[in-house]
């Protein structure tokens, strides 16, 4: 009798088991606001992986920052609180400093320069998140980085009147640094707190894309664009690698390829509509400033003369960054248009 028991507990618990195994609830955190694209393109992805096994595999998505700054989900991905997060680089810079040289200003010219030098060097910025702990489920875009303010600003000049107060994000020591070596006005501002921020003046500056600026109503309350594209916002979607390991083997080459083509997709849809969300702000009263060919000049001289040797000293590996320059180098160089 006391046998029979025993077997039968035991195969509760082994059904138990595998049911637990089965049927899985991913965790998922973003910045990405309810109802923006990139919270659509995670829930088509989240949709597809339900398909594909059949429901054993369900998204959980916190959007618009509910959980914290990108820092925070790092952090809590880390003590398994959450177990994947669409994030820019910089959330993924507290993981792996690399990513930055990515995000260094005025470095690209396009997409297409950016396209040649990523999936270069895909291979190797993942295999470093691997290493510590994450997989990278797809690589995505946010658009090109312009400069949001209450006042027209056009010249570095501009930007660096002590009546300036730029964000950076809360816990980006270097960034605060390089820009005050610049000669700018830092504030450090968790990126949930930036409309509030706005609001009681604490900033009045913000450095972000059209599209991420739309998104979230941030414009109505700094309505001037400075025309630079001062560097593309990228990111990635990640898993903790201990989440990945309990997804049944058999299961993760569908999912992955599930996720990879909800990357590309969502990519190509941000670079359709990053010039649409131009034209939508200007309805409502967004004022794009053009910047002439010598306000270029300065900025990159800026850039160069004070940013750069900062940003390098402490946050973007050098050799990382002469990687990517070399990269470039050799892009350029094949398309160099002729007469």
């Amino acid at each position: 009798m006391k046998f029979i028991i025993v077997v039968k507990l035991t195969v509760v618990l082994i059904l138990f088991s595998i049911q637990s195994v089965q049927c899985q609830t991913i965790k998922l955190g973003t910045l990405a606001p309810d109802g923006s694209t990139w919270y659509m393109q995670l829930r088509n992805m989240g949709e597809k992986w339900r398909n594909a096994t059949n429901g054993k595999i369900n998204f959980k998505i916190y959007p618009g920052g509910v959980i914290g700054d990108e820092a925070d989900m790092v952090r809590k991905m880390r003590i398994g609180q959450l177990h994947a997060a669409a994030m820019t680089n910089v959330g993924l810079s507290c993981i792996i400093p690399e990513i930055n040289a990515f995000q260094m200003p005025l470095m690209f010219n396009s997409y297409e320069e950016l396209d040649y030098v990523r999936e270069r060097l895909a291979p190797r910025l993942e295999e470093l998140l691997e290493d510590r702990g994450f997989i990278v489920l797809n690589w995505g875009d946010a658009g090109w980085v312009h400069i949001f303010s209450q006042k027209p600003v056009v010249y570095p000049q501009d930007l660096q009147t002590h009546n300036q107060h730029i964000f950076v994000w809360a816990g980006g020591t270097e960034s605060f640094k390089a820009w005050k070596a610049a000669g700018f006005h830092p504030v450090e501002v968790a990126a949930p707190d930036i409309f509030i921020s706005l609001q009681t003046g604490l900033i009045n500056t913000f450095t972000t894309t059209p599209l991420v600026a739309l998104s979230y109503q941030w414009f109505a309350l700094a309505n001037n664009m400075c025309d630079l594209a001062y560097a593309p916002l990228c990111g990635a979607t990640i898993i903790t690698s201990k989440k990945w390991e309990q997804i049944p083997k058999e299961m993760r080459p569908a999912l992955m390829a599930a996720a990879r083509s909800t990357g590309k997709a969502l990519n190509q849809e941000i670079r359709n509509l990053d010039k649409t969300a131009v034209e939508v702000m200007k309805k409502h009263g967004l004022v794009v400033h053009p910047v002439p060919r010598d306000a270029v000049k300065e900025w990159k001289r800026m850039t160069e003369k004070y940013l750069y040797p900062e940003l390098l000293s402490r946050k973007v590996p050098p050799d990382m960054f002469n990687e990517v320059k070399k990269l470039l180098k050799e892009y350029r160089n094949k398309n160099r248009k002729t007469d």
